[in-house]
């Protein structure tokens, strides 16, 4: 999809690069250190949009390091903004689309990852392209502690059957799943995106799994 044109976007870029990590390869391993983590849990969001949901979660949990990969400069721009106007210090993000994960973060650097509404790739040929796809849950297992969790969100019920099949191939625990998230009471409908409260006002079922690694 071809990006809008922002007014003074690369200004504004600029402007917030306290809140972005560029070449993020060269910090695989050391995210502890560019985070400021000390030790603390650090949680990575592929495809984090305009950043409302990290912006909650930094908000919610302050002990802990949030890092949102988005590689739409025009999108990313409106995460920063929204990080500075809260003034959020445990939220950074990677102004990137990151293909291999193993290149960004080392062996049990991150304790959890969410995939929300991630790009369907409807396309049968395009299938090793999903986030979901085996060959990127067992990179997600490299790089996550024993144990950690992976949340995924999507409005797409093709995509959802088809990351049910690839979980299944790869081992993972589910311990919770729905295929309409704001009807039921689990915890996880109660942090949303942008594209999730569109979906709400227009009642389209929301599916979710939660998955131990």
């Amino acid at each position: 999809m071809r990006q809008r044109k922002v007014k003074h976007e690369e200004e504004r870029l600029e402007a917030l690069r306290e809140y972005t990590v560029k070449d993020g390869t060269e910090w695989r391993g050391r995210w502890g250190e560019v985070l400021g983590a000390q030790g603390r849990p650090i949680y990575l969001e592929m495809g984090c949009g305009r950043g409302h949901f990290l912006a909650a979660l930094g908000e919610l949990h302050p002990d802990a390091c949030y890092i949102g990969a988005e590689g739409r400069s025009s999108i990313v721009l409106r995460a920063l903004e929204l990080t500075k106007e809260k003034g959020l210090e445990n939220v950074r993000f990677i102004p990137e689309f990151i293909r291999d994960i193993e290149t960004y973060f080392a062996p049990g650097e991150l304790s959890g990852i969410y995939l929300n509404f991630s790009d369907p790739w409807p396309k049968a040929r395009h299938y090793k392209r999903r986030l979901t796809y085996r060959g990127f849950l067992e990179g997600y297992r490299r790089v996550l502690k024993p144990g950690s969790l992976i949340e995924i969100k999507t409005d797409n019920d093709a995509l959802f059957a088809f990351t049910k099949e690839e979980v299944d191939a790869v081992g993972f625990e589910i311990l919770e799943e729905s295929t309409d998230l704001h009807k039921t009471e689990l915890s996880a409908r109660l942090i949303t995106t942008q594209y999730e409260r569109r979906f709400q006002l227009l009642n389209k079922n929301i599916n979710y799994l939660k998955l131990r690694v």
